[in-house]
């Protein structure tokens, strides 16, 4: 099973903590490295590919894995 957690890469965080604000789950927490995702059963938005996080890090430290794809359907 592929786990929809945020992939953070310590090296890369500055630990300015916009993440951490923008998480709706509350699953990004502040440790002595920088920022951890840590799993939590009430996290419906890492199931349901949220981005977010990944998407304010102003230093590229978090990557979500997956990919979002969209269709239209039309032939």
């Amino acid at each position: 099973m592929v786990s929809n957690m945020p992939v953070i890469d310590t090296e890369k965080c500055d630990k300015c903590g916009l993440c951490i604000s923008i998480c709706k789950c509350g699953i990004l927490v502040m440790g002595d490295d920088g920022v951890k995702a840590i799993e939590s059963e009430d996290c419906s938005r890492c199931t349901t590919w949220c981005n977010t996080c990944e998407l304010v890090c102003p230093t590229g430290a978090i990557t979500c894995p997956f990919e979002v794809v969209l269709e239209d359907g039309r032939e």
